[in-house]
């Protein structure tokens, strides 16, 4: 059996849009795909990749405490992608396994477009022009008068580097005078991309548009919920491509039957994958991709090969670029 054991587990693009990354992968050891429940407990998945000793990680499943006690040797946890909230990294390192992200500039320009795509489409009412078209209803185009972007207000939350990208977007595309909240940014920072420094209660209050780019923490968790929305002004767009779990989405279904959110575009859900029954998706204002923001074929190709280069330098016996845990003794 080979010392490497790669374990692929539930992405549903490496390796199928450039399989020379699958190759490379290949030329290291034996390597499986698996798709598995994002909600499967610790133990079962641990019983599941039994053997092995490296994973490339998509956003599901939830690598928890329960995981690493049960798994075996587990050298390397490569995340095809840049959030690592589905990973106890506590309980990795006491497991001794590096775990790894994609540097977030790899992903930047492509989520930022994605989140003003998706914008942009709910604000033209693009979709349901589209689906009227493809009825044979062209005369209808009376019934999909949007909203303009150019010259709004706009909040970004969070401005890491995605958020800033939307801020330069925003304000050097679309004249828009952008409000920033991120308490871990300086005036000084946000100023340099464009954008004003405000805490969160002025952004909701001032915005006509919201756009959200925040990580995933214990602290924002629901940060948008039913005393924020209440705080926004009437007729709010809003635009995630962040994470779905900074949004309450009982409140934010509220927000929409009450007309207090006009239209809200979203490539990301709390629970994935998303369906068809979806509360959002009762809303003709609401515009939902399934998770694709980085799914350009140039980014793609830079996230597949930076994980393949995260298991070549585990294999040498280095560090990968991108440890989220610095602990070099684990190599030794």
């Amino acid at each position: 059996m080979s010392k490497y054991q790669i374990a692929i587990v539930n992405s549903s693009s490496f390796g199928k849009i450039f399989p020379e990354h699958l190759q490379r992968l290949e030329a290291l050891g034996t390597v499986k795909h698996f798709t598995v429940d994002g909600e499967i407990s610790g133990k079962e998945l641990a019983e599941v990749l039994h053997g092995y000793n490296v994973i490339i990680a998509s956003v599901t499943p939830f690598f928890t405490k329960e995981f690493f006690e049960y798994k075996d040797e587990l050298r390397l946890i490569s995340r095809h992608g840049i959030g690592y909230n589905n990973i106890d990294l506590e309980a990795a390192k006491e497991k001794g396994t590096i775990v790894s992200i994609i540097p977030a500039l790899v992903e930047r320009d492509a989520v930022a477009e994605n989140n003003i795509t998706n914008l942009l489409a709910i604000l033209r009412c693009t979709v349901e022009a589209d689906s009227s078209v493809k009825k044979d209803h062209w005369e209808d185009r009376a019934q999909f008068i949007g909203r303009a972007l150019f010259n709004k207000t706009v909040g970004v939350i969070g401005v890491g580097n995605t958020g800033s990208c939307v801020v330069e977007i925003l304000r050097n595309g679309f004249r828009c005078e952008v409000l920033a909240y991120d308490p871990y940014k300086s005036d000084l920072y946000l100023q340099s991309f464009g954008a004003k420094k405000v805490e969160l209660d002025e952004l909701l209050a001032s915005a006509d548009i919201i756009c959200l780019c925040a990580n995933l923490t214990e602290e924002n968790y629901h940060m948008i919920s039913t005393a924020e929305i209440k705080k926004m002004k009437d007729q709010v767009y809003l635009s995630n491509s962040a994470r779905g779990a900074l949004i309450d989405e009982e409140a934010l279904v509220a927000g929409l039957k009450s007309g207090k959110i006009a239209g809200f575009a979203t490539d990301v859900l709390e629970e994935e994958p998303g369906r068809k029954d979806h509360p959002y998706l009762s809303f003709e204002n609401v515009v939902m991709t399934p998770h694709t923001s980085a799914y350009t074929r140039e980014c793609l190709e830079e996230m597949g090969k930076k994980c393949v280069e995260d298991v070549e330098r585990i294999v040498a016996g280095r560090l990968p670029e991108r440890a989220v845990q610095s602990q070099s003794y684990y190599l030794v």
